[in-house]
């Protein structure tokens, strides 16, 4: 039995493409998950910790005091992982740390004289404070935090808050990966509090959360739309994180035990998934997916059903003629994630045609796992289409522009008569009689 849901590009009509591309937001915008979101922000809103408080015992079944929400010094300070689990974290936080001060450095204040007198530039800074939120509940996610955490930590954020739904079925201890990796960041703003609630609170600020200007991190649909509907009440936040998706390109060059691996990396994280393989070449789907058959009974039940969803009614396997009607589909879809498992020669020429992507992994050696984990790239990138318009999480995400401007007399008098033609025009006499007033030159 095919793994893969099959199609050819070229045969489906306009209503099948836009089927596919259109993954994530009908979920996401619900209207009765709208509805019980826009509730429980409103009762956060109101009740501050007493409602962050509910909402952990309500959804989570975990009871805790609002004196508890903080995690403890102890906590932190305790929090202990194996060594080679530790290491991986530092080899992480050490390439995530390499990215984020590269891109630093190419970003800084500038200035040049756009006419004789008259200077404008821009000074970069960082945001005043952000929040991260850190999934929990179907895995630990030790590389969400820190993911999210260096690219504020190197942008240089003076405040900085996460938050964590306690580990599933305890006492309201939170998982203690993600706490050895906000230890090695200096993060001491911790708290255990369920995931919408915890946007919310965030957003508003309670008598133990405190209040920040813009909050991060990827989760189920319920704290997607959190983060959504928070922009409404001045929170900003990411458009969208969540559910996951990728794109494997391939030609016939591609081996299809390692396409089949690669394809599986995205697919085990849910249901909600979506995964698609574009290819040039039948016989290498057709190979592809008889390996994705024999690798799904290495997986757990619970990762093989969410794998069988996201390469069956999710995504699947679009045929396409060439390499450039393949790109037609990238450009398109715009996923979350991208590979491009084609031929050397010709690697480069694919990697510069794609215009929509939240990032783009080259050649068979460089798999999703290697950069949602380690290589140092972001790895909370935009979903369900946003990549068209929106990146993913680094340092600049921290950042703010703020334009600069100084003119003497003698470039004030230069514009004087296209400032005043123009706010005569608009009605505006106050801006022209500014510069009526002043002495011509």
């Amino acid at each position: 039995m095919s793994v893969m849901r099959r199609a050819t590009w070229a045969r489906m009509d306009e209503g099948e493409r836009a089927a596919l591309c259109a993954r994530g937001l009908d979920d996401i915008f619900d209207p009765a998950l709208r509805a019980s979101i826009g509730e429980l922000i409103e009762d956060v809103r109101e009740r501050g910790d007493a409602a962050v408080c509910d909402a952990l015992a309500r959804f989570d079944g975990i009871e805790v005091a609002p004196d508890g929400l903080r995690v403890t010094d102890d906590e932190l300070d305790g929090a202990t992982v194996s060594g080679e689990v530790d290491a991986a974290i530092d080899d992480a936080i050490a390439h995530l740390r390499a990215f984020n001060e590269q891109q630093l450095s190419r970003i800084g204040d500038w200035s040049f004289e756009i006419e004789p007198g008259l200077t404008v530039g821009e000074k970069i800074g960082p945001i005043s404070s952000a929040g991260l939120f850190t999934p929990s509940g179907k895995a630990s996610y030790p590389s969400v935090a820190y993911q999210l955490a260096v690219p504020a930590v190197v942008a240089g954020v003076p405040e900085l808050a996460l938050v964590v739904p306690p580990v599933p079925g305890g006492g309201g201890e939170v998982d203690p990966a993600v706490l050895v990796v906000c230890r090695k960041l200096g993060l001491r703003d911790v708290f255990r509090v369920n995931g919408p609630a915890g946007v919310a609170a965030l957003g508003f600020g309670t008598a133990t959360i405190p209040r920040v200007r813009k909050v991060v991190g990827p989760g189920s649909p319920a704290v997607t739309l959190a983060q959504v509907e928070m922009q409404r009440h001045g929170t900003a936040t990411m458009m969208l994180l969540g559910p996951t998706e990728s794109i494997v390109v391939a030609d016939g060059t591609a081996d299809p035990e390692q396409l089949a691996a690669d394809l599986l990396i995205e697919a085990e994280h849910g249901t909600d998934t979506s995964v698609v393989l574009v290819t040039t070449s039948a016989t290498v789907a057709d190979a592809t997916d008889t390996a994705l058959a024999e690798q799904l009974a290495d997986l757990p039940d619970v990762r093989a059903t969410a794998a069988r969803a996201a390469l069956g009614p999710n995504g699947g396997c679009i045929l396409v003629g060439s390499l450039d009607e393949a790109l037609e589909v990238v450009n398109r879809y715009a996923p979350e994630h991208l590979q491009l498992a084609v031929a050397d020669d010709e690697l480069e020429r694919v990697a510069d045609g794609v215009v929509n992507a939240g990032e783009v992994l080259l050649g068979q050696h460089t798999p999703f796992s290697a950069a949602n984990f380690v290589i140092g790239c972001p790895a909370s990138l935009p979903t369900s289409g946003f990549a068209h318009v929106s990146s993913g999480i680094t340092a600049a995400t921290f950042l703010k522009r703020t334009a600069v401007a100084r003119a003497d007399a003698d470039a004030l008098a230069r514009m004087t008569p296209s400032v005043v033609a123009l706010a005569d025009h608009e009605g505006f006499p106050a801006h022209a009689a500014a510069l009526r007033r002043r002495p011509l030159r």
